[in-house]
């Protein structure tokens, strides 16, 4: 059941998974796409809390989903701010004392810059799903093709589905920078050896919005913990289209590395 928070003077659409009995142990905080929200993220969230027999809480970021509205344009540190004045304000507001990381594309990126820019103790792990650390073409080409669509085809209906009033605040906050001039030489790998807690980077080999080069980058700038793990035939999304295989790699490797 969708509940709301207030997090910096902007109401945020949130929601509660519960286990009971676990209470003493990390939360799974899930930090969605650039186009995501509470309900994209569809059944995953549940179906990974099941697995690893943890709470979860997911929230949407302002500008989306039923989140109060966001005034664009973003600037090009907006990842940046959502990871050093967002993520940690939601943890304190929702009342989570230790937490893991769940980060799909843009969530794992606010995902990685949080925990190397941050290091917040109340977070002890974190998992990236086709997480940026750099701009790249094939990322550009991509973002260039979702333009086409909201503008000319029917991805603008599908995405109010979703996003409701928030729609065109939630692409064009999304696209417009993404695709802007300041935005080309965008990089986090500087985060990465600052990481300090154990890490799994997740990435389909045909993800669309990002070559081979994204993961490769996390596992070499990583000097902690961690595991890489390349889905074969899985695009952008493979928590939703190769779940099994997601879900797998998660639970063994939180098992393993926070003996949960």
């Amino acid at each position: 059941m969708l509940e709301y928070i207030q997090v910096n003077e902007a109401k945020l659409e949130c929601q509660h998974i519960k286990v009971p009995g676990r209470e003493a142990l990390p939360t799974l905080v899930f930090l969605h796409e650039g186009l995501g929200c509470v309900a994209l993220w569809r059944d995953f969230p549940l179906k990974l809390c099941k697995t690893l027999k943890l709470n979860g809480f997911i929230y949407s970021r302002q500008g989306y989903g039923a989140s109060d509205p966001i005034t664009l344009p973003r600037n090009i540190d907006f990842m940046h701010r959502e990871a050093y004045d967002t993520v940690s304000t939601v943890l304190d507001v929702a009342n989570i004392n230790s937490a893991i990381l769940v980060g799909h594309s843009d969530g794992g990126s606010i995902a990685l810059i949080h925990a190397g820019g941050i290091q917040d103790d109340r977070v002890k792990a974190i998992s990236t799903i086709a997480a940026h650390v750099f701009n790249e073409e094939l990322t550009t080409k991509s973002i260039e093709a979702a333009k086409n669509a909201f503008e000319n085809e029917n991805l603008r209906t599908k995405l109010a589905k979703y996003h409701g009033d928030n729609v065109d605040c939630a692409f064009r906050g999304w696209n417009d920078i993404w695709l802007s001039q300041e935005f080309l030489n965008w990089n986090i790998e500087e985060f990465l050896p600052k990481i300090k807690i154990p890490t799994l980077a997740i990435q389909g080999s045909n993800d669309q919005y990002g070559t081979i080069n994204q993961i490769k980058a996390i596992e070499k700038g990583l000097q902690c913990t961690k595991q890489i793990k390349i889905i074969q035939d899985a695009q952008h999304s493979p928590h939703l289209t190769n779940q099994h295989t997601t879900l797998d790699i998660l639970e063994k490797f939180f098992i393993e590395k926070l003996n949960i």
